[in-house]
């Protein structure tokens, strides 16, 4: 009787130690950062797109983040972003293949009425863009939603600093402006919620759940006329910035986004996706 109990035990202890290991792994990837280090192409906003796209390739990342705005350079006729043609915008992916770069998200602005937005949305699905980054008015918002809803592609609420007259400045903004539009998310801005005088480890805790992406960057001060530094060197504390991040399982886009040193400034993007990728293991 011994030896017969002994080999029913053996199934069982063998069951119990693979449903250790398997929550022991679960538990261990919880705790992983996986979000996507990428560039934001406006660090580069004084270079024609190819320029830019040469420049965030010797950084390593994968992803960059476009913007409407962009000045496309002699190649694509000194046309912004936002004024290519279809053929042209085959031209732009062709860029990011053979950079082997993806262009998840864009920056646009300044749609005065639907056909605006619907142009916007166009582009957008052209390119394969997953979310748009974007300030829409509060008399745009139902119909901002209802197009995202209809192309599949959402909205991250961009927040700009108070001085700049932004009705997203805060969290909670955006949070209002969420309620009954569901494809609207958030876009967190690190520097512009510090800029206002907000903890930007503060803001993301209200965000936990909202954020599509982050626009990584460091100021020397908390207030208005703050400038723009190396990332690391400013007052953001980055640990904790870190460390919530982690705590909330985000996995969307923290985009370099440098504003300071514009004709060359490189280096100091470089620097700033080598240090953030360095706090992240």
């Amino acid at each position: 009787m011994k030896k017969y109990r002994l080999v029913l035990t053996i199934p069982i202890l063998l069951l119990l130690l693979v449903s250790m290991f398997q929550v022991g792994k679960s538990n261990s990837k919880s705790n992983d950062s996986d979000w996507n280090i990428g560039v934001a192409l406006y660090s580069f906003n004084r270079f024609p797109f190819v320029s830019t796209l040469e420049k965030a390739g010797t950084t390593g990342v994968k992803y960059v983040e476009g913007f409407h705005f962009h000045k496309m350079g002699k190649e694509f006729g000194d046309k912004t972003m936002a004024e290519l043609t279809p053929e042209e915008i085959q031209r732009v992916k062709i860029h990011l293949d053979k950079k082997g770069l993806t262009m998840k998200s864009m920056y646009v602005g300044g749609a005065k009425d639907r056909e605006g937005w619907k142009a916007f949305f166009d582009m957008a699905q052209s390119l394969n863009v997953q979310y748009l980054v974007c300030e829409p008015e509060r008399k745009d918002w139902d119909m901002v939603d209802e197009l995202a809803g209809n192309y599949g592609i959402k909205i991250a609420l961009h927040q700009h600093s108070k001085e700049s007259g932004s009705i997203y400045w805060h969290p909670d903004s955006v949070l209002s402006a969420q309620k009954g539009h569901p494809n609207f998310k958030a876009c967190g801005d690190l520097g512009h919620w510090t800029r206002s005088g907000l903890d930007a480890v503060a803001c993301l805790k209200k965000l936990e759940g909202q954020l599509l992406s982050i626009h990584l960057k460091d100021l020397d001060g908390n207030h208005q006329k703050a400038n723009d530094v190396m990332v690391g060197t400013g007052i953001i504390d980055f640990d904790k910035v870190i460390k919530e991040l982690k705590r909330q399982n985000f996995n969307g886009e923290v985009y370099v986004e440098c504003e300071h040193k514009m004709e060359d400034n490189l280096a100091d993007v470089l620097e700033a996706v080598e240090y953030f990728e360095g706090l992240s293991k």
